[in-house]
């Protein structure tokens, strides 16, 4: 019996030990699996990019950062985004996206909502506490907290902002000289309401200021582009529609149905945004939306300069994740849209593959200026066409 219990003791440590190290390791491992980068350089820089690179503000509608569980306050050995590398890319905006669900097996094609829960595991998995194991509304909270420490932890480095008093403090204390950059919260997908409207009063309070309505599956507002039908909104979707209206908050159409999109215009008269997007007719991809749609959408708001849609860095919507693939199709959509309704949408660490980090963004900058852009357009599409929007929006 003495044995016995021994060799039971041995087996329960080697036990304890393994759950430990999968803990530990196993999201490092998960995020290093999901978040790489398919660097082909070195990318060249010339020295006007460079020039231009260093005078531009940059503004980026969607980095999924938040949900790893790494400190953002240092520089990271793993996925995309940090402040370090956000600073070396002399990025002035970043907004922070809360992924809150998502369904396993999840491609661009069609998902169940009632499919089992990825986040849920991770969730479980980085030790994020109790609170956000069951309720969708507790992630996005806990996303934001986390937001909001990193904050505090950065020596002023990282603010974040809520309103236009905010960022112009920002955009100021930048062209002082000041190593500062603003910090936005975007919910990716309002499932993170719950259905209860009364959850969008607790977003708001959090700083959360861009609304996506949905995700990679149908939800209580409406249809997904990736749902089970094109559906479109529902009564309570078409609520918070309004609300996010009046209360002066950012309307992300990215994951929509096109049925939501087309609502979406016909109810509202505010610049819209698709934070993290293509071109159909420069990579004809079911992720991004159709280009007429995509005119209405950024026609919306026109007396406020109208709409942008914010060009991604993975090739499942530009084809190419290079800085030269991306240029290509940020061109295409000035030739489209207009040069005032393109801007940054990177969808860095959302489980996707890009061709570099955001510490190397001067070697976008040199490839638009290689791809026949001017200095006017480059500014606009890398961060002013972003702050036109911002300022229309935000309080």
């Amino acid at each position: 019996m003495q044995t016995l219990g021994k060799w039971l003791g041995r087996i329960l440590l080697v036990a304890v030990l393994a759950v430990i190290a999968a803990l530990y390791f196993g999201p490092g491992y998960v995020e290093a699996d999901r978040n790489t980068v398919n660097w082909q350089g070195p990318y060249p820089v010339s020295d006007e990019a460079a020039a231009l690179h260093s005078d531009l503000v940059i503004g980026d509608w969607h980095a999924d950062s938040l949900l790893w569980n790494r400190d953002l306050t240092e520089r990271g050995t793993r996925g995309h985004v940090d402040l370090p590398r956000l600073l070396e890319g002399n990025v002035a905006v970043q907004v922070f996206t809360a992924v809150t669900k998502s369904p396993a097996g999840q491609n661009y094609e069609e998902n169940s909502a009632d499919a089992t829960d990825n986040i849920t595991l991770l969730a479980l998995a980085q030790l994020w506490p109790p609170r956000t194991w069951g309720s969708l509304a507790e992630r996005a909270l806990y996303q934001a907290e986390r937001l909001h420490g990193f904050a505090e932890a950065s020596g002023g480095a990282l603010r974040v902002v809520t309103d236009r008093a905010g960022l112009d403090a920002v955009l100021e204390a930048r062209a002082g000289g000041e190593p500062v950059m603003a910090g936005m919260l975007g919910i990716e997908g309002a499932h993170a309401l719950e259905g209860d409207m009364a959850n969008l009063d607790r977003m708001e309070a959090a700083g959360y200021r861009v609304i996506g309505l949905q995700h990679f599956f149908d939800n209580e507002l409406g249809g997904s582009l990736h749902g089970e039908a094109d559906a479109g909104l529902t009564e309570f979707g078409r609520a918070v529609v309004e609300e996010v209206v009046a209360r002066d908050m950012v309307l992300d159409l990215a994951h929509s149905s096109y049925a939501v999109a087309r609502e979406v215009v016909e109810m509202t008269d505010i610049p819209l945004i698709v934070s993290h997007t293509g071109l159909r007719s420069a990579c004809d991809a079911h992720r991004n939306f159709p280009d007429d749609l995509m005119r209405a959408i950024v026609a919306n708001g026109a007396d406020r300069g109208g709409g942008v849609i914010g060009i991604g860095y993975w090739a499942d919507v530009t084809c190419d994740d290079s800085p030269d693939g991306v240029a290509r199709v940020i061109m295409a959509a000035i030739e489209t849209l207009g040069v005032a309704h393109v801007s940054l949408g990177s969808d860095y660490d959302g489980s996707v593959t890009v061709g570099f980090d955001t510490s190397e963004l001067a070697a976008l900058t040199d490839a638009l200026l290689r791809a026949g852009a001017t200095e006017d357009e480059i500014r606009a599409v890398m961060g002013e066409n972003l702050i036109r929007v911002l300022r229309a929006r935000l309080r």
